[in-house]
Order: C-alpha cells, then sequence, then structure tokens
C-alpha cells in the first residue's frame, strides 16, 4: 500500500460498480471492484495529541450566525470540521488546496472555525487538532461522510441538489454512528490503539483492544480491519456492534505484527476465474453482463475481502454447482482457489476441506 500523510488517507474501492474485463486487477489504490476501503499505514507518529480541556463554559455558534456567512465560506467550514473530526486534524495548505485560496484566506478560514468553536480544535504542532471537547456546528450525515472518507468527494459538504438524474441505490439496513466512525477513522490516521466493548455473536458483550487500519464496506454493513490484541490477530469487526469506543490511555508501542504490514490476508491478492453458472440455459447472456472474454471472467481481489465480494456478486463456490435459482449467474470452478483464504467461508457454497 502506498504511504500518504493522514489528511488523506490511501483509499480502495473494490466492488460493483467496476468495468469488468477478461483480467480485472484491483490497483491498491485506483481500481473498483465491490468493497470501499480505507487505509493508513505509519511507522512512526507522534500519537499524543495534548489539548487542553476547556474550563470554561463554551458557547457554540446559533444557526443565525452560520447563515450570515456565504454559501462558500460555509462549506469550507463545514469542510474543516470534517477534516478536525474524523482525521484528527487539519493544516492551512489542506484548505489551500480543497479550495484553490489565497493563504491569508486560509489563514481566516481556520481561525474563523476556532473563533466559532473554540472546544473542538486546538493549535498545534502548524496544524489544527482535535479536542475533547469537540462539538460539530454543521450537521453530518452518515452516509455522506463514509462516501467522502472513501472517495474524498463532497467531504463535509451538504448534499448536492440539482441537475442529479433520477436513480436509485441499495440502502444500507445501519449505519453507525458518526461518533464511533469518527473515533475509528482518527485511530486509523493516527495510528492509535482503540478499547471498546464489542457484542459478539458467539459471547455476547466483551471487551477488546485493536488496532485499527482499514475501513470495509461489505456491500450489508461496515466493518473496521483491525488487529484485536484479545484474539491475538487480525479480524473484520463490525462498526454498529461497538460501543464505549475510545483511544487506549497509556498504550504499550504498537508491536510488528500488530500493524497493518503485517496483516498477510490484508495484503495477498487472490487471482479467481468465474464461469457462467452452468443451470442458466443461456450462459452467453451472463458473459455479456460481465464482460467476460471466452466465456470467462478473471479477477484478482484481497484474500481478506475475497469472502465478500463473491458473497455480494452471489457466486457458487461449490465444487459441483449445486446452488440453484437465477441469483447464482457466476461459478468458481476450481474452488481450491480459496485455499488458505481467511475470508472465504463467507462465499456461498464453499465447504473448507471438502473442495479437493
Amino acid at each position: 500500500m502506498n504511504q500518504t500523510h493522514c489528511i488523506a488517507p490511501n483509499i480502495q474501492r473494490a466492488g460493483c460498480r467496476a468495468n469488468f474485463s477478461n483480467s480485472l486487477q484491483v490497483d491498491p489504490i485506483n481500481k473498483s471492484i465491490g468493497l470501499i476501503l480505507l487505509s493508513r499505514h505509519f511507522d512512526s507518529i507522534d500519537l499524543e495529541f495534548i489539548c487542553p480541556k476547556l474550563s470554561q463554559q463554551v458557547t457554540m455558534p446559533t444557526h443565525s450566525t452560520l447563515i450570515e456567512l456565504s454559501a462558500a465560506q460555509r462549506k469550507r467550514l463545514a469542510y474543516i470540521e470534517f477534516k478536525v473530526w474524523f482525521h484528527g486534524e487539519i493544516a492551512r495548505k489542506h484548505v489551500l488546496e480543497r479550495f484553490e485560496l489565497a493563504t491569508a484566506a486560509g489563514t481566516r478560514d481556520l481561525s474563523l472555525y476556532k473563533e466559532l468553536a473554540p472546544g473542538n480544535v486546538c493549535y498545534e504542532r502548524k496544524a489544527y487538532r482535535y479536542a475533547p471537547g469537540f462539538r460539530p456546528i454543521f450537521q453530518h450525515d452518515v452516509g455522506q461522510v463514509l462516501a467522502a472518507l472513501t472517495t474524498g468527494l463532497g467531504a463535509g459538504e451538504p448534499a448536492t441538489t440539482g441537475e442529479l438524474l433520477s436513480h436509485a441505490v441499495p440502502a444500507h439496513l445501519n449505519l453507525p454512528s458518526l461518533e464511533t466512525l469518527a473515533t475509528v477513522t482518527r485511530a486509523i490516521c493516527a495510528s492509535q490503539v482503540l478499547a471498546l466493548n464489542y457484542q459478539s455473536m458467539k459471547n455476547g458483550p466483551e471487551p477488546r483492544e485493536i488496532v485499527p487500519h482499514s475501513l470495509v464496506d461489505s456491500g450489508l454493513r461496515w466493518h473496521v480491519r483491525a488487529f484485536d490484541r484479545t484474539k491475538g490477530h487480525f479480524r473484520d469487526l463490525v462498526l454498529t456492534r461497538m460501543e464505549r469506543v475510545a483511544p487506549k490511555k497509556s498504550a504499550r508501542a504498537l508491536a510488528p505484527e500488530e500493524r497493518a504490514s503485517a496483516d498477510a490476508q490484508w495484503h495477498r491478492q487472490v487471482s479467481l476465474t468465474l464461469l457462467p453458472h452452468p443451470s442458466h440455459l443461456h450462459p452467453k447472456v451472463i458473459a455479456r453482463d460481465f464482460g467476460m472474454q471466452r466465456g470467462r471472467l478473471n479477477v484478482t481481489l484481497r484474500a481478506a475481502m475475497a469472502g465478500y465480494v463473491l458473497r455480494q456478486w452471489q457466486v457458487d463456490c461449490s465444487r459441483d454447482a449445486h446452488l440453484k435459482g437465477p441469483a447464482f449467474r457466476l461459478w468458481l470452478p476450481d474452488p481450491t482457489q480459496l485455499d488458505g483464504v481467511g475470508s472465504a467461508p463467507l462465499a456461498p457454497g464453499f465447504q473448507a476441506g471438502t473442495n479437493r
């Protein structure tokens, strides 16, 4: 994975909006095949943001105060708030680059935000950083926030209205709270350890200590990819099952095996060959739908994500293609391609140990 400053995290999109080809390679940054991922990797960073607690009563701006500002300035202030809340910090250069402003204008916007919400930020090491007393002064929709985090579009900005075509997109049944999401994304940017209570399907509520490095959209729910210190390995945790999430105080330094670079399943690339499902009478139609060449589709996926993608695409991964129904249009004829893939049990029809 490429390394980037934490204000602009490394982004990968994988998924159903891809342009399929005979040999589809998931580029770590720019390609798309099914899932949306937000990654952050830092080998060394000062994790302590020393922000003094506010002893005085903070007066937040009223709605009328914000309305008096120009629409362009409100958009810039909302962007500043988004960066501070979800990335943990913002510097003047990020405002200048985003909005193509002169230096003086960027400085004024940052100063104005601090004036409007003094409890939200503290200035340290040439950046405005998240303060423990943070209270947002703009309304942020969780769906738009997730889109901004994973595509970079519309960060902190209100929904676009105007010349949009009529459309419909399947909605997630549940979305994480903004507070939980912000705590997790700040930890990803700063390589922090988080302490939380996790609602496990097997054990119920239990304390966890994790080192997160990526967000994952499985198509059904949002997860965080993290090293779980409680379990001793990397795993995916559902964001909506996380409670009382907070940075771990006096956490020990990250061990090499806890860093994202040690997540073997995350970095392993798996090549799969998919065919039209043999139960369908018109395989050429399926081949056309998926842009197959010579009746097959070759895809390359992260091992950690392969099971999610195969489930989202409803690929029959049984050796004898026994799954029936119109939903199963694709078939993985060689399930041994999933050998050693940790997410394989999520794939429809996959049975460990019986695919040879």
